[in-house]
C-alpha cells in the first residue's frame, strides 16, 4: 500500500480561492521538513500518530507545538517554519497547500493565526469530517479545478465551523455590502492608476473608517489587496498568452515594468520572467 501521495493544481484561474498542491503522507520516524518559508498558505491534518511543529510568530519568536491525531496546523506565507514526526509514533497527515484574496478573511474566521496556527476541532467527528474532506481532494487530482476548488470551499467552511477558536464576525450586512462594492470596483479598474481614496469615495465613506473595515473583513489593507489583484491578474496572463511581460505589466495596472517586476518578486518568489519560464516548462509535461 502506497504511503505517500502528492498533486500539484493544473488551473489558477481562480483569484478569491486557489490550490497549488495537496496529498498526503505516512512519514517515518523523525521524519522533518524545514526550516522552510512558503509562499502560501499550506494546513496540515494529522489522520494518526504524533508529531511537533516548530513556528516562528508575528514577532519572530519561535513557539515548539505539539500536535496529535485530529488536530491540525497552519503555515503561514512568509512564516519559517519546522515540523516532525514523532520517534515513536509517526504521524499520517494529509495537507493542503492554497491561497487567494479572501483567504485571509476565513483563517482569521477559523481562529488562526501566527500566534495561533493550531487547528483543535469542536468534537472529534467535526475535524474527522475536515480530514475528510482533505484526502478527498488528495485522491482526486484527476477531477476538475472547478470539482477541486469546490470541495477546497467545503473544507474551509469545515474548517471555520467546526474550530474550537472561531471567531464570531460581526458587522452586518451593510458592511459586507460596502466591502463587495469595493472589490467589485478594483476588480473592474484594476488596470488604471486608481486610489483608495477613490475606492472609498465609490462606497460614499471617508478614507479611514473604509480602510478600517476593509481590513477587518478582509485581514489585508485595500491597497495590499489591489496589489494581490493586479499580480494575480498577470500570473494568469503569463500562463495564457504569449504577450510580453512589459505589455502584461501596463494590462495589469504597473506602467512601470520595474516597479512591477519587483512587487511580483516580493508575492511570488521569482521574478516574472522566472516565473513564466517555469509555468510553462510545467505545461509541456502534463
Amino acid at each position: 500500500m502506497d504511503d505517500f501521495s502528492f498533486s500539484i493544481f493544473p488551473n489558477e484561474n481562480f483569484l478569491d480561492l486557489r490550490l497549488y498542491q495537496y496529498g498526503w503522507e505516512q512519514c517515518a520516524p523523525l521524519h522533518s521538513f524545514g526550516p522552510f518559508v512558503r509562499n502560501h498558505y499550506l494546513f496540515h491534518y494529522v489522520l494518526s500518530g504524533r508529531g511537533q511543529l516548530d513556528a516562528a510568530d508575528e514577532n519572530g519568536v519561535s513557539h515548539k507545538y505539539k500536535i496529535g491525531p485530529g488536530q491540525g496546523f497552519l503555515v503561514f506565507p512568509g512564516q519559517v517554519t519546522t515540523y516532525s514526526a514523532h520517534e515513536g509514533d509517526p504521524w499520517k497527515y494529509t495537507w493542503l497547500e492554497f491561497d487567494g484574496l479572501r483567504v485571509a478573511e476565513y483563517v482569521d474566521s477559523a481562529g488562526l493565526s501566527l500566534s495561533q496556527p493550531i487547528y483543535r476541532p469542536l468534537t472529534p467527528e467535526q475535524g474527522q469530517e475536515v480530514g475528510n474532506t482533505m484526502v478527498y481532494i488528495a485522491d482526486h487530482s484527476e477531477a476538475s479545478p472547478l470539482h477541486l476548488v469546490g470541495h477546497l470551499c467545503l473544507f474551509l467552511d469545515g474548517l471555520i465551523q467546526s474550530s474550537a477558536a472561531r471567531r464570531e464576525l460581526h458587522g452586518g450586512q451593510l458592511k459586507d455590502f460596502y466591502i463587495q462594492e469595493a472589490i467589485t470596483f478594483m476588480e473592474h479598474n484594476y488596470s488604471r492608476e486608481i486610489t483608495v481614496e477613490e475606492v472609498a469615495d465609490v462606497c460614499k465613506l471617508n478614507r479611514s473608517y473604509f480602510s478600517k473595515i476593509f481590513k477587518e473583513n478582509m485581514g489585508c489593507p485595500p491597497q495590499e489587496f489591489l496589489i494581490r489583484l493586479r499580480l494575480s491578474k498577470a500570473a494568469d496572463l503569463m500562463k495564457g498568452t504569449g504577450n510580453s511581460i512589459g505589455a502584461i505589466a501596463s494590462q495589469c495596472g504597473y506602467p512601470n515594468q520595474l516597479h512591477f517586476s519587483r512587487a511580483f518578486r516580493k508575492r511570488y518568489g521569482l521574478s516574472p520572467r522566472e516565473w513564466r519560464a517555469q509555468h510553462q516548462i510545467k505545461r509541456k509535461r502534463v
